[in-house]
């Protein structure tokens, strides 16, 4: 039961990712998805490096490349999509 309900947060981190990259590739529903993407990579450091008894910086624990993300599509949310986004060419409609 243990290995089932790693293997579907797995899965289920997969599917954000792959879904969620996609969206962001094309720049469609930019926000939304680097939203969900920046939460995700926010509870995969929480779980992974944090409440496994390592320290909470990124730098001791080893997380720099999950906070870092984590950060990066906070930053994609307030940004917004690029002038060359799907997301651009339905708002001139």
């Amino acid at each position: 039961p243990k290995d089932f309900t790693m293997l579907s947060l797995f899965g289920l981190a997969g599917a954000i990712e792959l879904i969620g990259s996609l969206l962001l590739l094309v720049g469609l529903w930019t926000r939304e998805a680097a939203f969900i993407m920046s939460g995700e990579m926010a509870v995969a450091y929480l779980l992974r490096r944090v409440l496994t008894g390592a320290s909470f910086s990124p730098i001791v624990n080893g997380g720099i490349l999950e906070s870092l993300l984590s950060f990066l599509f906070l930053y994609f949310v307030f940004a917004g999509p690029g002038p060359w986004s799907l997301d651009a060419k339905r708002a001139k409609r």
